[in-house]
This record gives structure tokens, C-alpha cells and sequence, in this order.
């Protein structure tokens, strides 16, 4: 007999019954075991509970909102955040990226379009997984020596060399990232953006391209409106503001101006 394989896990928090089981459909039938909430509190207990790999959330419910939802769960989980709202106004979706989203989905939303985003989120989440616990068995180092450092340092032989220039580090594989050897939490989403213009480098990489990027799963390939190319820039502006960087003076990440943005690698200053 085959071992058993426990189902990766999701919370759904919305206030609307409908809504919500329709959410729990279509997490459910991609494969997950879903907990579904009305309320963010309770929504935030769950996350912490069970620990998710996905995580649904809206925006106007009862209690604490959508946005104050996402802050408190991002202050102790990664999970993969989507909220769902019928709040079309830029500045909604600028505000559930800064609250800590990964994703922002317009209602009334496509059934298979939304299955598509989070089967490939949880791709992505799978295959960092390996890797973080091959990272986190470095730790087990000689005393007096750092785990970080015996993690990162050839000699540990575990991971691969870091890619980055003038104090930024990135490994994908275990999904560290450092600045000046400080560690810096980015959600999944800046992750992989960061790692895409990194490994491209020299060459520019479009909002187009980074759209592709986060969004891996090829039926989803075709469809990047002006919003997902806006939520780039906001998840941009994000990273840009955890890494220390300056849009005005780069030291990491440069916009070039109507193409997309690419890895500053010269050193930064004189």
C-alpha cells in the first residue's frame, strides 16, 4: 500500500454563506482541506490553528475587516493570502497588498480562474518546502557556531550560493533573503518577484513577465489586465520599502521607465 499523503489545508473567511461555500467547492475539489470561518477573528484562530498553505479572505465583514484580518495573520503565518472583494477601487487592492496579500481577486470571479491561482500558489509553496527543511537542518552546527552562517558558508555544503549584488542575498531553493546579513520577511509573492528580476539580470523583466512569474499555471498565461500589472507596482512598492530600497536612488531594483524593472548589479555608490 501507497503512504498516505495528508491533504494540504486552506481557510475560507467570509461572511457571505454563498460566497463562502462556493470558496470551500473550489478549494475542495483542487485537493484541499478547507476550514471555513464568518468573522476575521475566528478566521485568524484558524489560520493559526491549522496553519494553511492558502488562506481566502473578504473584505467587509463583521468585526475586524478584511485588511486588519490580513495584518494579524501575517504577523505569525506565511500563508498564501487572496482576498476577495467586490471593492474595484485601485486603491482597495493597494491596501490588501500592503496589509500583507499575496493576491487580490475582484468578485464576481471566474470558478476555474481562481482554481488555476491557487493550485499554482500551492506549486510554488510545495516546492520551497523541501529546501526550508533542508535549511533548517543546518542548524544543527558545532557550538559556537552561528546556524545561520553555518547554513549559508560553502563549507555547509547544503545550499546553493546566494545570487544578489551591493548587500542583498537571495536563496530561492530555502526562501531566505538577507540585507547587510539581516534577515528580511517578504510574503511569497515579493519573494518570487525579487528572485525573477535577480536571476534575470542584466536583462529587464516586464510587469508582464512578472505577472507570468507568480502566476505559473499556463491557462492563466493569456489573462494580464491593466489591474494585475497595477498590482505589480504595488507589491513593487512593498519590496522596495522591506529591502530599505529608493525608487529615486536605487540600490537593489531599478524601473526603467515603460518596460519593467531590472537588478541594480554594479556596487551602489563610489
Amino acid at each position: 500500500m501507497g503512504e498516505h499523503t495528508e491533504s494540504p489545508s486552506a481557510v475560507v473567511i467570509d461572511d457571505d454563506p454563498d460566497v463562502r461555500d462556493l470558496l470551500v467547492q473550489i478549494l475542495s475539489s483542487a485537493g484541499f482541506s478547507v476550514m471555513a470561518t464568518d468573522n476575521g477573528a475566528d478566521g485568524v484562530a484558524a489560520v493559526f490553528t491549522h496553519n494553511p498553505v492558502i488562506t481566502t479572505l473578504d473584505v467587509n465583514m463583521p468585526g475586524i475587516d478584511g485588511y486588519e484580518t490580513a495584518r494579524r495573520i501575517r504577523e505569525r503565518s506565511d500563508t498564501y493570502i487572496v482576498i476577495i472583494t467586490a471593492l474595484t477601487d485601485e486603491a482597495d487592492a493597494v491596501l490588501g497588498f500592503s496589509a500583507g496579500a499575496d493576491d487580490v481577486v475582484i468578485k464576481p470571479f471566474r470558478a476555474r480562474e481562481l482554481r488555476a491561482r491557487l493550485l499554482a500558489a500551492q506549486r510554488r509553496q510545495r516546492a520551497e518546502q523541501p529546501a526550508a527543511e533542508a535549511s533548517l537542518s543546518t542548524s544543527t552546527t558545532p557550538a559556537g557556531t552561528p546556524a545561520a552562517t553555518a547554513a549559508t558558508t560553502p563549507a555547509a555544503g547544503r545550499l546553493p550560493r546566494p545570487i544578489g549584488w551591493n548587500g542583498l542575498k537571495l536563496i530561492r531553493q530555502a526562501h531566505i533573503v538577507t540585507v547587510d546579513e539581516r534577515p528580511v520577511s517578504l510574503t511569497r509573492t515579493e519573494f518570487d518577484l525579487l528572485a525573477t528580476i535577480l536571476e534575470a539580470a542584466p536583462e529587464v523583466r516586464s510587469k508582464t513577465d512578472l505577472v507570468h512569474a507568480i502566476r505559473d499555471d499556463p491557462a492563466l498565461l493569456p489573462r494580464v489586465s491593466d489591474a494585475d500589472e497595477r498590482a505589480i507596482e504595488t507589491h513593487m512598492t512593498n519590496l522596495r520599502r522591506k529591502l530599505g530600497d529608493s525608487a529615486a536612488e536605487p540600490r537593489f531594483i531599478e524601473t526603467v521607465r515603460g518596460v519593467g524593472y531590472r537588478a541594480v548589479i554594479a556596487p551602489a555608490g563610489p
